[in-house]
């Protein structure tokens, strides 16, 4: 297992530097004049000079690239900005404060998005798919793959535009969404996000559904499941030791996924609702051009992608002990 585990990590850490070299190339290499556009709308060419000698903009691209990645283990010097202290993505000149820090502000909102839309999704999902196949071809499977249709075709800005005007505006039934850190005030904290979690977790709940049921129906015709049925095991024991335990793995594999892209920024929803997380400071990156921050936003991003697929590869050995010889 735990050569298993360094091999993973070994290989997510070359994935990383590819991910974060290829990206610094594009932003850095396609735009006529980065250090312009990382000036932003308001630049002097006070600023604009300053900027072009902290980024570097003389040097050739891959000793831009090493100057940058240094940084993330030894910290950053910005002459006119300040220091970016280890471990430093950057200095954003639109907002004049280190990368890192601007991020890991937004950060306690998207964590908290993310995680409470995952335990509703995960929860409504895998069970009513579990239900759908455990009752295949009955009313219950049919109303739940038909609104699990209808679910997935909807899209989160025009959910969450309706769920605000009916649920808060009109109704009055919901607070209005926002975040409140949980150490402050827990009650406010859920109220002003439960909105936003039902709606993010409505087109994951859909999905996760049929998965779930699809998993199921497949996983009850193999030959282990069968043979258990034979042996005169009650229906509950050959379904949830036997059929849940082989369909886990690739919802598992999936949900690893989501949540590491959950954890990058939910943008559409982060938008709808006006909450101040990752894929909110992306959004407002691109319509400023930091460049600094959008590299920043996307190298974390992948990895927290890369991390939810180390975690999975150990959830998935643990249940298929085949995994880890692969």
């Amino acid at each position: 297992m735990l050569r298993f585990l360094v091999r993973r990590v070994l290989g997510a850490v070359i994935t990383l530097l590819i991910i974060s070299a290829v990206t610094f190339m594009l932003f850095y290499s396609v735009p006529r004049d980065p250090a312009r556009l990382a000036c932003g709308k308001l630049c002097t060419p006070e600023t604009l000079e300053l900027i072009r000698h902290n980024m570097g903009i003389s040097d050739p691209l891959p000793l831009q690239y090493w100057h940058w990645l240094t940084g993330i283990f030894l910290g950053r010097d910005y002459p006119g900005f300040g220091h970016c202290d280890a471990p430093c993505l950057g200095y954003s000149f639109v907002n004049r404060e280190p990368v890192l820090a601007t991020v890991m502000d937004r950060f306690p909102t998207t964590f908290s998005l993310g995680i409470g839309a995952a335990v509703v999704f995960l929860v409504f999902g895998v069970g009513m798919g579990m239900i759908a196949a455990l009752k295949q071809g009955k009313p219950v499977d049919k109303i739940a793959s038909g609104a699990s249709l209808v679910a997935s075709s909807m899209q989160i800005y025009f959910v969450g535009t309706l769920a605000l005007y009916f649920f808060v505006y009109q109704w009055h039934i919901m607070d209005q969404p926002g975040y409140t850190p949980l150490s402050d005030n827990p009650g406010a904290w859920f109220s002003g996000l439960l909105l936003p979690w039902l709606v993010l977790a409505l087109i994951f709940t859909a999905n996760y559904t049929r998965m779930t049921r699809s998993q199921m129906v497949e996983t009850l015709t193999e030959d282990y499941v069968r043979t258990a049925r034979a042996k005169g095991l009650s229906q509950r024991s050959v379904f949830f030791r036997f059929a849940w335990r082989g369909a886990m793995g690739p919802i598992v594999t999936i949900f690893g996924i989501d949540l590491g892209v959950l954890f990058g920024g939910a943008m559409i929803t982060e938008s709808t609702f006006s909450l101040q997380g990752i894929g909110m400071l992306a959004v407002k990156s691109v319509i400023t051009s930091d460049l600094p921050m959008l590299l920043g936003v996307m190298v974390l991003t992948a990895s927290f992608v890369v991390i939810a697929n180390i975690v999975v590869d150990a959830c998935y050995a643990l249940i298929d002990p085949r995994i880890r010889l692969a």
